[in-house]
C-alpha cells in the first residue's frame, strides 16, 4: 500500500488553498478531486464576492478568517495580478424601520476588526446611486468581486511549483481510521487504497457523507442543509457602481446585487431548501426576483432579468435558524489521529480561504 504524507480531499478553492498551505510549510502534498477539473461546485457557483467580515459573530472562525482572509487574498491578488476590484458595498435600509439593524451592523463589523464603514443618509445614497431607492445604508468600501477561476489556477500553479500531486477524476468509496493514519479506497482511472500521515476533508458539499465513508459516526457528524440560490443577469448596462446589499436574513444576505469583472449586473441568490443536489434553474422564482428586488431598484424592468445560474451552499443549520459557524473538526472531537473535516464552508469561504488554511496548518504543527 501506498503512504502519502498530507491528502486533501476536494478541489475546490478552500481544498486548494489548504494543499497549497501545507506545501508551502514543506509537507508532501496530493490533492484528490472527482470531479474532471478543480472548483466545478461551490467554488464555480457563487457570487465572487470578496467580504469584509461585517456580519458575523465576535470571535466566531468565519469573522476573524474572513477579515484576516480579505487581506491576504488582495495582497495576493496583487502580486499574481487576478483581476479583482474593490468596488465597495452598499448595505440598505429600505425602510427606517430597519436603520437600527443597519447600525447594528456597524457595531458589529467595529467588534470584528472592520472599522472602514460609513453610514450614509438617503440624499448621499441619491447622489452616489441615482437607481437606488433607500432611506440609509452602510458603505463598506473594502469589500470587493474577484475572478474565482484564476484565483484557483495561481493555488493550482503554487501546488505544482511545490511538488504537489492533484488528482482528478478519483472518488474516495470508503476507508478506515487507523492510529497510524487513515487508510482511503480511491476509485479512478486506477482503483487503489492509501495511507496517509494526514487527511484534511474539504469534500464541500459531500464533506458529511465522506466522513462517514471514512469511518466516523453518524452521531459525530453534523447534518448539512442545501440552500439552493438562483442567479439572474441584468440585460443592458448596469445601473449601480457598487454591490448593493439589503438587510440579511438567517438563511443568507438577500436577494443582492453584484458586478462582475465586466461590469455586468446579477441578483441572487436567493434561498431554496432542497433535499439533494440539483442545479436546475427554477423560471417560476422570477416574481419573487422582481419583488425582492423593486424594493431597492423600483425602475428595475423585470423583462430584463434573464435566468443565469444556481449554486448550492451547505449550512450546518437549516431554515429559520441562526446561522452557523464553519466546523473544523479534528481529533479532540472526532478521536481519530490525522483527520481533519471541514463543515459547512459556505460563504465567506472564498474570501476566507487563506486564512482558514493557515489556520489548519498551525492547528496541525
Amino acid at each position: 500500500m501506498d503512504k502519502f504524507d498530507v491528502v486533501i480531499i476536494g478541489a475546490g478553492v478552500v481544498g486548494l488553498a489548504v494543499g497549497r498551505a501545507f506545501a508551502l510549510s514543506g509537507r508532501e502534498v496530493t490533492v484528490i478531486e472527482s470531479q474532471s477539473t478543480f472548483g466545478t461546485q461551490i467554488s464555480a457557483r457563487n457570487s465572487e464576492v470578496i467580504h469584509a467580515g461585517i456580519y458575523y459573530p465576535t470571535d466566531s472562525l468565519k469573522a476573524d478568517l474572513c477579515v484576516s482572509g480579505k487581506t491576504q487574498l488582495y495582497d495576493y491578488c496583487k502580486e499574481r495580478a487576478i483581476a479583482h476590484k474593490a468596488v465597495g458595498k452598499l448595505i440598505v435600509a429600505t425602510d427606517k424601520s430597519e436603520i437600527a439593524t443597519l447600525l447594528n451592523y456597524q457595531h458589529q463589523a467595529s467588534q470584528n476588526g472592520v472599522t472602514d464603514l460609513s453610514y450614509l443618509s438617503a440624499t448621499q445614497l441619491r447622489d452616489s446611486e441615482p437607481e437606488l431607492q433607500a432611506v440609509a445604508g452602510l458603505l463598506s468600501p473594502s469589500t470587493g468581486i474577484i475572478d474565482s477561476y484564476e484565483l484557483m489556477m495561481n493555488f493550482t500553479a503554487d501546488l505544482s511549483n511545490q511538488g504537489a500531486t492533484l488528482l482528478y477524476n478519483s472518488t474516495v468509496t470508503g476507508g478506515q481510521l487507523k492510529n497510524t493514519g487513515p487508510i482511503i479506497t480511491i476509485s479512478g482511472a486506477e482503483n487503489c487504497s492509501v495511507q496517509c500521515r494526514l487527511l484534511v476533508n474539504c469534500g464541500g458539499l459531500s464533506a458529511p457523507e465522506i466522513a462517514k465513508k471514512l469511518g466516523i459516526a453518524s452521531s459525530l457528524t453534523p447534518p448539512i442543509y442545501f440552500a439552493k440560490g438562483h442567479y439572474y443577469n441584468l440585460s443592458g448596462p448596469s445601473p449601480f457602481s457598487h454591490l448593493v446589499y439589503p438587510l440579511a436574513t438567517n438563511a443568507g444576505l438577500g436577494i443582492h446585487s453584484t458586478l462582475n469583472l465586466a461590469n455586468q449586473l446579477r441578483f441572487g441568490p436567493d434561498v431554496q431548501w432542497i433535499d439533494k443536489l440539483d442545479y436546475r434553474f427554477d423560471e417560476s422564482r422570477k416574481n419573487n426576483f422582481i419583488d425582492a428586488i423593486k424594493r431597492y431598484y423600483p425602475g428595475l424592468d423585470g423583462h430584463a432579468l434573464e435566468p443565469s445560474y444556481t449554486g448550492i451552499r451547505p449550512k450546518l443549520v437549516g431554515p429559520n435558524s441562526t446561522p452557523g459557524d464553519f466546523l473544523i473538526q479534528d481529533e479532540s472531537q472526532h478521536g481519530h489521529q490525522g483527520l481533519i473535516n471541514c463543515y459547512g464552508i459556505e460563504s465567506p469561504g472564498l474570501t476566507a480561504s487563506m486564512a482558514l488554511a493557515e489556520h489548519i496548518v498551525r492547528h496541525c504543527r
